[in-house]
């Protein structure tokens, strides 16, 4: 016993006092690790950006990726600043899906630019939050310069903002064709969910996605209605239309377990599982008088019920899963039944229009066609290798949520670096211009305030100049302040029979243009304005939504940041 306690006592370690540090951001350490991943994601932002694998030191799966969500959740820190940093980009992600790369960043960036002015933290919050007023302020306005109009008349300009957010994602491996192809099947996609027939209340469908591994991606479709799972050696006869459906949401197994709680009291000499299963024919004989013809359930199904149904003609699916139980309900109009000791009342029927077999390379899914407007539409997804098909799943999400987004608020940011190139140009122009009314209200100094609108606006064209990988350099032209990328092999006496367009694809040529290098000090200047007698047609557009959102949010956790004193953290 004393030998025990012995060993016991042993094993006890003393608990250590939590660590408390004074101004994190003064400690060389965590500034190191604040800039290296800032460098990791920057270098993951774009469509040539470069994939990253990412994997645990102690083992697990390699993540494959270039997507924020993806990156951020895979990688962990055991710096508490780090990780304030990944939660706040995370949930930005989580309620508009784009644009967590720019925020994340941009936040960075702005830490950075804080250390290096060596400004007081409350001068730099105090102005970053004037300047995100600024921002937000100008974006808002109707004749701001990066923001264009959608035109639903059109599906063009949806499925340039579809091939935006889709080729900005490498890790998905398209060439222009494939990008081509899923960008209009997302747009089919979302207008199939979208309602024609507008009533008080709006509710939009649902995309159910499915994928196919080992096909070529041009062999992806969308269809409206729905695509299930089929049992193998299912065969039917043509069905009149429509046809009547059930759907339960419990097992029909056979087993106690869904009776539910308390005790269950039992005559001797019952068969209990004859019983359940007279319980389970008894359902069946009644969906048999009452016309039903396609029995689909979320869970198993009894083979004795499955092949007495079948032998009646009724098609029979089970094992559907919680996910597919929504558009089921929304597609059909059935309700779930969710017993069997009582009668189906005729009320919790739902109806589809007709049922027809398809085959997608190995799956064989049966096609339910809705009896009316519904908006349930199915996506099938192909692709070359899994890690490219989940990528591409993802991708098609996000494309779905930021063409959603577009109904709230139906307007488009320039992409490819010219929104922040022109945020940066007005931000600065209307700093110098406004510096006396700014730093009365601030309660700072001229100098102080200026520098820190440098450091905000050197933030954004950072975020721009992160679009290039490969060598090249960043320009802007002091006229519309728009973004322009020079290939490595373009020389400065070269640059005037350069005519490539600008980032967004907005303005032609910057051969006629006064420009300036991105890294480069240049006068300020008010942007000008593109007059044109058509709306902009830009090829890269970015979601309005979604960026005001992440420039507050970036801003905003930069504040925060900035404004913490000290770290209190657990050690043992």
């Amino acid at each position: 016993m004393k030998l025990n306690s012995l060993l016991l006592m042993s094993r006890l370690v003393k608990k250590s006092p939590s660590v408390c540090t004074d101004l994190p951001l003064s400690s060389s350490d965590v500034c190191n690790k604040l800039h290296l991943m800032k460098e990791f994601l920057r270098s993951s932002y774009g469509p040539t950006a470069r994939l990253k694998q990412v994997h645990n030191n102690i083992g697990g799966s390699v993540v494959t990726s270039s997507t924020s969500c993806v990156l951020l959740q895979a990688i962990a820190s055991s710096q508490p600043i780090i990780s304030l940093i990944r939660s706040s980009i995370l949930n930005h992600v989580s309620r508009f899906s784009d644009c967590g790369l720019f925020a994340a960043v941009f936040c960075l960036s702005l830490l950075e630019q804080a250390g290096q002015c060596g400004l007081r933290k409350n001068v730099m919050i105090k102005v970053n939050k004037h300047l995100l007023a600024l921002c937000t302020g100008y974006l808002q306005q109707e004749d701001c310069g990066c923001k264009v109009k959608l035109d639903f008349c059109s599906s063009q300009s949806l499925i340039t903002l579809a091939r935006s957010v889709i080729s900005s994602k490498p890790t998905c491996v398209l060439t222009q064709p494939e990008s081509d192809h899923i960008s209009r099947l997302a747009v089919q996609a979302f207008l199939l969910t979208v309602p024609c027939n507008i009533p008080d209340t709006v509710r939009l469908g649902r995309t159910v996605t499915i994928t196919i591994e080992g096909h070529s991606v041009l062999k992806s479709a969308v269809f409206p209605g729905l695509l299930l799972s089929m049992p193998e050696n299912l065969c039917f006869d043509s069905l009149c239309s429509p046809l009547l459906v059930v759907l339960f949401s419990i097992s029909l197994a056979g087993d106690l377990s869904e009776i539910g709680d308390g005790r269950i009291e039992m005559h001797q000499g019952v068969d209990v599982d004859s019983q359940i299963l007279d319980q389970l024919l008894e359902l069946g004989k009644q969906v048999l008088k009452d016309g039903v013809k396609l029995f689909l359930c979320q869970k198993v199904i009894h083979p004795v019920l499955q092949h007495y149904l079948r032998c009646n003609g009724v098609i029979v699916i089970e094992r559907l899963g919680v996910s597919l139980m929504e558009p089921l309900i929304q597609l059909t109009g059935a309700q779930p039944v969710a017993t069997l000791h009582a009668t189906i009342p005729s009320t919790v029927y739902g109806k589809v229009h007709n049922v027809c077999i398809r085959q997608f390379g190995s799956k064989t899914m049966l096609h339910l066609h809705p009896a009316g407007e519904t908006g349930i539409c199915s996506m099938i997804l192909c692709h070359r290798n899994e890690t490219m098909l989940n990528e591409l799943k993802l991708v098609c999400q996000t494309t779905e949520h930021v063409l959603r987004l577009t109904l709230r608020e139906p307007f488009a940011l320039l992409g490819g670096g010219c929104t922040e190139t022109h945020l940066a140009a007005y931000v600065r122009h209307k700093s110098k211009n406004e510096v006396s009314e700014s730093t009365s209200v601030l309660g700072c100094s001229q100098t102080e305030y200026l520098l820190a609108a440098e450091a905000f606006c050197h933030s954004l064209e950072l975020v721009a100049t992160s679009l290039e990988h490969d060598g090249g350099t960043s320009l802007i032209d002091l006229t519309h302040a728009h973004h322009w990328t020079l290939p490595s092999d373009v020389t400065e006496e070269h640059l005037e029979g350069v005519i490539a367009p600008c980032g967004c694809g907005v303005v032609e040529s910057c051969q006629n243009k006064t420009r300036s290098y991105l890294d480069t000090k240049y006068a300020g200047f008010s942007p000008a304005p593109l007059l044109t007698a058509s709306p902009l047609q830009a090829t890269v557009l970015d979601s309005f939504t979604a960026k005001v959102n992440a420039l507050g949010v970036a801003v905003e956790t930069a504040n925060l940041v900035l404004d913490v004193r000290y770290v209190i953290q657990d050690v043992n």
